[in-house]
């Protein structure tokens, strides 16, 4: 808001500039030229006036928004909405206010909570906005708030603080942006003042106001111009002779060193090139963040599984231990095999325990990932695990028939000869596609990539221009001051006083640039290594992961058929040891070690997923809109890449 007195001083200036200008206006025809100068400077004086901190900023906001929106298209070839205005009730503070969390202090809300202190330029601002993601999912104290995949994937968008602060420096990029083009602008500039002098004799008042216009030109030319005026002769047409109205203008003209729009706009240039590669790093970084909340959402449903599973043992290792201590009592088995029933009664509760603090330390994880309150009370959706899990029920289903079909085949001898079978792609998965052709797609939409090939090409241009500060330096300079010295206050060009000078600048002592054009060599040398560094690290890592996909799978597979050997070696050390046959050691063993092959098999269908995901991530083909959203890579479907 506008200081009240700041306004009030406004309205009375403008006021009286506005009679002012239209006494002008009105006088006689004879005296036309002085008092157009007049109304001229008047309007000058208008436009002066007092603009709100509110004012500066909206401003401020949709320079950057222009400026955000056309590099997009021109980066990203596409448009999505940006903004840096964080919503007031987003689920962070809805969740510190629903949960009754504990918190430090106002700023705990972000700073639409904040109390104003003195002389704070906005009251309003910031001020809530309430426009959050999730606000139709309510928050109740003493009840966790179930999140799904996709709902954590927005929750991270809106409320992690490094995402935040990823898109801020966009909009920074932006904003350098537009201060360097307007070096390149008109830039205009008013001030007045105000001189009391004093003798022994004499109290006088100077009032004086000058204006000016200055701009420079992108082959290095820079022009300015200004005119200074005697505000009382101006406004008050007294007994002056003149309006006391001087101009002066200047031209400096490069034509040796620092002449050309490739030295005088480099700046430009290197400022419209830093926006693209933000965009290309927040890209990157969207796609990063996305993939790192996915393994954290599935690291805890592994948690969770862990903890059933465990769960399931100890009430296994509960029920061996009380029917060991019944057959003990009957005599049907020894002393020493209930010791070893409790023991692994024991063991089995203390796994239990150890699995549910390791779920409630990964969540604690995950919640910091997303930005969401360490201490809020939330669940992940289970049924996004049980999906995954279909593929390895999928797969224990086959296991199992085929198990069944070889218990009833004769087993080669002993001595045949051991026929190992490699992994093959026979059931590859969709995304396990050629190395040479994933290598292609990746070196082809690394967004990283491209940033460091373009500071190849920003290096290449900072040579030039510490090459060109080697050269002597000529330029061409003008200057002229005119004054209304005439009775009727007319400027007379004829009596001005005007000059030309050309100034040159040997090359004799050129230490510094002479060392930053030899450091401008390395620092190329220096670009070219870190695009072949980047580009060996990406071909690493697309053929480590395609690996990783294909031992997965495998993993996958030999993990089911041990949870369907563990099942029957539990099954069938149950029944011999009914029948007296086996002794409780080994039930125990063989429950230890299908809990084992459980959890390794969970492991599995996820390490399979998040190697999926990773793999789109750095082929660069892994897209994720502003609210945080993925869209998979369509391995069908490949454009202008050759098989």
């Amino acid at each position: 808001m506008m200081d009240f007195n700041a306004c009030r001083a406004r309205v009375y200036t403008e006021d009286f500039i506005r009679s002012a200008f239209l006494e002008q206006l009105r006088g006689p025809e004879t005296d036309r030229p002085k008092r157009c100068l007049t109304a001229v400077a008047l309007v000058l004086l208008a436009l002066a006036g007092c603009r709100s901190p509110a004012t500066y900023r909206t401003e401020a906001d949709e320079v950057a928004s222009d400026i955000i929106t056309a590099k997009q298209e021109e980066a990203l070839g596409a448009t999505e909405p940006f903004s840096i205005e964080r919503p007031s009730d987003i689920l962070r503070h809805r969740l510190l206010e629903g949960q009754n969390l504990t918190y430090s202090s106002e700023a705990s809300f972000g700073t639409g909570q904040l109390t104003s202190i003195e002389h704070w330029p906005e009251p309003n601002y910031p001020q809530a906005a309430p426009s959050g993601r999730l606000t139709h999912v309510a928050v109740e104290p003493d009840k966790p708030l179930k999140l799904s995949l996709v709902q954590a994937l927005e929750v991270g968008a809106g409320n992690s603080l490094e995402y935040q602060s990823r898109k801020e420096d966009v909009f920074r990029a932006a904003l350098a942006l537009d201060l360097t083009r307007n070096d390149f602008r008109n830039i205009f500039s008013a001030q007045a003042e105000s001189v009391l002098s004093t003798d022994t004799t004499a109290t006088e008042i100077e009032n004086s106001a000058a204006a000016g216009l200055s701009r420079s030109l992108r082959d290095g030319t820079d022009m300015s111009a200004a005119m200074a005026i005697n505000l009382a002769n101006l406004l008050t047409q007294g007994g002056a002779s003149s309006l006391g109205l001087s101009g002066d203008a200047t031209v400096s003209i490069p034509l040796m060193r620092g002449s050309g729009e490739h030295i005088a706009a480099e700046p430009l240039t290197q400022a419209e090139r830093n926006v693209i590669y933000e965009l290309w790093d927040f890209e990157r970084y969207k796609r990063t963040f996305a993939v790192s909340i996915a393994q954290g959402y599935f690291d805890v449903l592994r948690q969770m599984d862990a903890v059933a599973n465990a769960q399931e043992d100890y009430r296994s290792s509960v029920a061996s231990a009380r029917w060991s201590s019944r057959w003990a009592d009957a005599g049907r088995i020894r002393e020493i095999d209930v010791d070893q029933a409790v023991q692994r009664e024991l063991s089995a509760r203390n796994g239990w325990i150890s699995a549910q603090e390791r779920l409630k330390n990964s969540l604690d994880s995950f919640k910091n990932t997303i930005g969401l309150p360490i201490d809020a009370l939330i669940e992940l959706d289970p049924n996004d695990l049980v999906q995954l899990r279909g593929r390895a029920e999928d797969v224990l289903q086959g296991i199992r028939a085929t198990s069944q079909r070889e218990a009833s085949e004769t087993a080669p001898p002993a001595d045949a000869a051991v026929q190992l079978v490699p992994a093959s792609y026979e059931d590859a998965g969709p995304l396990e596609i050629d190395g040479a052709l994933a290598l292609k797609l990746a070196l082809k939409n690394r967004l990283d990539l491209q940033v460091a090939i373009g500071e190849v090409y920003d290096a290449q241009r900072d040579v030039v221009v510490r090459a060109d500060a080697l050269r002597a330096g000529l330029t061409l300079g003008g200057t002229a001051r005119i004054s209304d010295t005439d009775d009727d206050g007319s400027l007379r060009f004829d009596r001005g006083d005007y000059a030309a000078l050309l100034t040159l600048d040997l090359p004799i002592e050129r230490t510094r640039e002479r060392n930053d054009y030899r450091n401008s060599l390395i620092n190329l040398e220096r670009a070219t290594r870190s695009v072949q560094t980047l580009e060996d690290q990406i071909k690493l890592s697309i053929r480590r992961e395609l690996r990783s996909l294909l031992e997965s799978r495998e993993s996958l597979k030999i993990q089911a058929q041990s949870v369907v050997v563990a099942e029957k070696r539990v099954r069938s050390t149950t029944y011999f040891l009914e029948a007296g046959r086996t002794e409780i050691r080994n039930l125990l063993e063989a429950q230890d070690a299908l809990l084992t092959a459980k959890n390794l098999l969970t492991r599995q269908v996820v390490d399979y997923r998040i190697a999926e995901l990773e793999l789109q991530r750095d082929l660069g083909l892994l897209k994720v809109n502003e609210q945080g959203l993925w869209r998979e890579f369509s391995p069908e479907v490949i454009d202008n890449v050759e098989r």
